[in-house]
């Protein structure tokens, strides 16, 4: 016979505890414990376990049968990209972004591309009605094919539902929507998520079917739920951007099956999402000619090199403290490489605001974008343009010196084919190149030779 007891669940981490506390001792979030009831089972008494006849038994590595993973395309390149290739059958995916950033209408146009290619696939929702769901199909153009719509939240339905219709890929949106009924918790709850996420990963697995799992994120913008979550999935996707802006970023955060530097770029529209193939043309649309504080940089995101503007703002402040705000990138990293200036490079920065954009919306984190923001900073505090077929990449240093970064050779090619004509990039990388791709090569040894040679 089973008692029930209650327990406190950190709604952030899942961390577990008898008693309520103020400050989660895991994560260190404050008022996040939720109190919920928790069954317990009677353990068995000493000596009488027995082995049960199925139980799995260890292997030797070469004993284990071995073939490489078949991949389904799902129709989409950027989403094949991001997946590392495809879908593998039988794996579990978590997708989460925002509210109407467009997870549910990615998945419905994978759905209907695999459905029209032959496959079975059912979609399950616990958040819309079918009718819902008709009405944004109808946005998207024609469905073809063996696409089954299920709505339902109750795990038990779903698991025997799976089981008789066996479909090739199903969608579960949204995991907090799911409950299972030997759970006693509310639908969301902590508990309800990893035992609703366990359930799905052994039917994945049992039944070799490809499941995505939609996940609502925090104001964080991590996955809500505990974080046992997003290691017991296969891959974890997030789909970011400004959802009253009309690009889509599409970014791998784990991925068992393929690199997790792949990002997909998409465009909303009227009828869904479009791929953006060349997403470097796409960032550098309506770039202002002759304006100062304005360069582009180059910066990699798995194997693909983006092209991207940077933008910088300077001028007087009328406040005691200057403002510094930074749009598209860390804002820390922009407060230190205005110190570099200062002091390396004997720039007056201290008595003037200083405005960072990386136009375009997306945000980028990467050291080579540290020579792009530099030479921004130092035109605009110039008012000085620089020439519009000049790209910039590179990492700065505390000392003011231009450090190398990988793959120059893949950006100046980039940089070649989109019509550029110089690059500024560190001395170190210039030395690694082994040819120019016709473009004018400047090497430099830190800020104040890039400035120097850039800004005349």
């Amino acid at each position: 016979m089973a008692k029930t007891k209650t327990v406190f669940f950190c709604q952030s981490c899942g961390y577990e505890s008898s008693k309520w506390m103020g400050q989660c001792p895991a994560c260190r979030e404050w008022n996040t414990f939720a109190e919920e009831p928790k069954t317990v089972s009677k353990k068995a008494a000493s000596g009488t376990a027995i082995r049960r006849e199925n139980a799995a038994k260890p292997q030797t590595l070469s004993e284990i049968e071995f073939s490489e993973e078949s991949r389904i395309t799902t129709g989409m390149g950027e989403f094949d990209r991001v997946l590392g290739g495809g879908i593998v059958q039988g794996s579990l995916v978590l997708l989460g972004g925002d509210p109407g950033i467009g997870k549910s209408t990615l998945l419905l146009q994978m759905c209907r591309n695999l459905a029209s290619d032959g496959r079975r696939v059912l979609y399950i929702s616990g958040e819309e009605s079918p009718q819902q769901i008709r009405m944004r199909a109808q946005r998207m153009g024609v469905f073809s094919g063996n696409l089954k719509i299920l709505c339902e939240t109750n795990l038990a339905d779903i698991r025997e539902m799976l089981s008789g219709e066996k479909p090739d890929v199903a969608i579960v949106d949204s995991i907090q929507t799911m409950y299972h009924e030997e759970v006693t918790s509310a639908p969301g709850s902590v508990s309800q998520v990893r035992e609703s996420t366990g359930i799905l990963m052994q039917i994945a697995k049992g039944m070799n079917i490809t499941i995505f799992v939609v996940g609502h994120v925090t104001k964080e913008g991590v996955v809500a739920g505990p974080r046992v979550l997003e290691h017991m999935v296969d891959t974890v996707l997030y789909c970011e951007g400004d959802r009253y802006a009309s690009y889509r970023i599409l970014r791998s955060a784990k991925n068992r099956f393929g690199s997790t530097n792949e990002i997909g770029v998409f465009e909303m529209r009227s009828e869904g999402l479009v791929e953006v193939p060349n997403p470097s043309e796409y960032m550098l649309e309506g770039r202002p000619e002759g304006a100062s504080g304005s360069i582009v940089a180059c910066t990699m995101e798995g194997t693909r090199p983006v092209l991207l503007e940077v933008q910088a703002l300077v001028c007087k402040t009328s406040l005691a403290f200057p403002r510094r705000t930074a749009a598209g990138t860390d804002l820390n990293r922009v407060n230190l490489l205005i110190a570099v200036l200062e002091k390396r490079a004997g720039l007056r920065l201290s008595s003037c605001d200083a405005y960072i954009n990386i136009a375009g919306g997306i945000r980028m984190s990467e050291p080579a974008l540290d020579l792009g923001i530099v030479l921004a900073i130092a035109s605009s505090l110039k008012d000085q343009p620089i020439d519009e077929k000049t790209i910039a990449f590179g990492e700065i240093g505390l000392s003011g010196e231009a450090r190398s970064v990988s793959m120059a050779e893949q950006r100046v090619r980039e940089a070649a084919r989109l019509g550029f004509t110089t690059v500024v990039l560190p001395e170190s990388c210039k030395k690694q190149l082994k040819g120019s791709e016709g473009i004018q090569l400047i090497g430099v040894r830190g800020v104040r030779d890039a400035i120097g040679k850039v800004l005349l």
